[in-house]
């Protein structure tokens, strides 16, 4: 038996006539190489927030397993109107839901971690049906509660699903073309990238890039899993996500990303001594907020410090909490959300040097001051402020001959 995993997302799903769109693609699919194909669907673009706007009206708390049920509908709602009209194009369809495979997960709601999913399940079904259309972003917990995956983790469904059908390849439809050296919003002569790494585009969805959701990336680098990201409005190959020795020309900087989900937290005044920077970020692991560009300046009498760190935007308010609230001695702390992160990423920076001058030479030569900086192997990421955000993408974009 012959199958396909492929993927939509919200935009791809929009309303009724994009879903007849990629209805005409599995029916194109199904009679032109008679495969069985597993469709896994994010919910209608903009239904989720809505969602969560509803559910925040009453309660803030998304840890709060009903929460997870609540937000679960909306692949419901479009898995089975997918379904429905695949069936009336007399394509035997059926909806599927996270808990009826099963996609098991742990109870670590609205950020579940998928442990197993039951690959007997899809076998079963194809028996009696060509296209199965699964609601992505949501599992089942083992005490039997509806878990979801976090935003974007319908990507994650696919090529877990794709990794248990024991399949190579996964595709993900969505509302462009494939992945750009950076946002075509932003940059009028950004470049479709032909292929991309794994490591590569893991940095990108990790540091902005909403092309792919980060742990789809891991899993399908530790599976060794081919993405091929394309769209769902032209039949044009998209880019292909590969694995670093089959990439022949390796660009020194492959793209550029940038973020606005962060809050930087600085807290001054803390007495400079061995192990208080791990009850600091001790304090926020045990709430769940993860921390990401760190840095640390001691005054002259070497007494004291001040610290600087980066957090998701939504938990700034209650890391900044729970530090006040702590048992932590500083004298002031200071939170800014009107910071933006820009991030260059390339397997070629590995062996090549002064990638770090030319990025802050550009970045100076336009008089946008950079606050922090952190980096890998394979990137660069700074800390500016929000307003320089386009200046700062354009200019290196073009400092580093991405232009078409």
């Amino acid at each position: 038996m012959s199958i396909q995993v492929i993927k939509f997302g919200g935009t791809s799903v929009a309303n009724i006539s994009r879903i007849k769109n990629i209805a005409s693609i599995i029916e194109e699919r199904i009679k032109s190489k008679k495969n069985k194909i597993v469709v896994v669907v994010s919910a209608m673009s903009g239904v989720t927030n809505k969602l969560v706007e509803a559910y925040k009206k009453i309660k803030t708390d998304t840890l709060d397993p009903e929460y997870d049920v609540i937000l679960s509908t909306g692949e419901q709602y479009s898995s089975a109107l997918i379904s429905t009209i695949l069936n009336e194009k007399r394509i035997n369809s059926r909806s599927i839901l996270g808990w009826q495979i099963p996609i098991v997960t742990d109870s670590n709601y609205s950020k579940a971690r998928i442990f197993k999913i039951c690959q007997n399940f899809f076998r079963d079904q194809f028996s009696n049906y060509d296209v199965l259309v699964v609601a992505g972003f949501q599992g089942v917990s083992n005490d039997h509660r509806i878990t979801t995956l976090g935003r974007g983790g319908s990507d994650t469904s696919a090529v877990a699903i794709a990794y248990a059908l024991g399949l190579k390849s996964c595709e993900i439809f969505t509302d462009v073309e494939g992945i750009f050296t950076s946002d075509p919003r932003i940059v009028k002569d950004a470049t479709k990238i032909d292929f991309i790494t794994y490591e590569e585009i893991l940095e990108l969805a990790s540091l902005g890039s909403k092309v792919l959701h980060p742990r789809s990336v891991e899993l399908a680098m530790k599976y060794g899993i081919k993405i091929h990201v394309r769209s769902s409005f032209k039949k044009n190959i998209g880019t292909m996500v590969i694995k670093e020795e089959n990439k022949i020309e390796k660009e020194v900087v492959t793209g550029i990303t940038s973020s606005e989900n962060d809050a930087k937290i600085t807290l001054k005044g803390i007495p400079d001594k061995p192990g208080i920077a791990a009850e600091i970020f001790g304090i926020l692991a045990r709430i769940n907020v993860n921390v990401d560009m760190i840095v640390q300046n001691i005054t002259d009498d070497g007494k004291f410090a001040s610290l600087t760190f980066t957090v998701p935007i939504e938990d700034q308010a209650n890391a900044v909490n729970e530090l006040k609230s702590s048992d932590i001695k500083f004298k002031n702390i200071h939170a800014d959300k009107s910071i933006c992160k820009i991030s260059i990423i390339g397997v070629g920076m590995k062996s090549n040097v002064g990638v770090a001058q030319k990025m802050f030479e550009t970045l100076a030569k336009k008089n946008i001051n950079i606050q922090v900086i952190s980096t890998s192997e394979i990137k660069i990421s700074v800390l500016i402020d929000l307003p320089k955000k386009k200046t700062a993408i354009t200019s290196l974009h073009k400092a580093y001959g991405l232009k078409k």
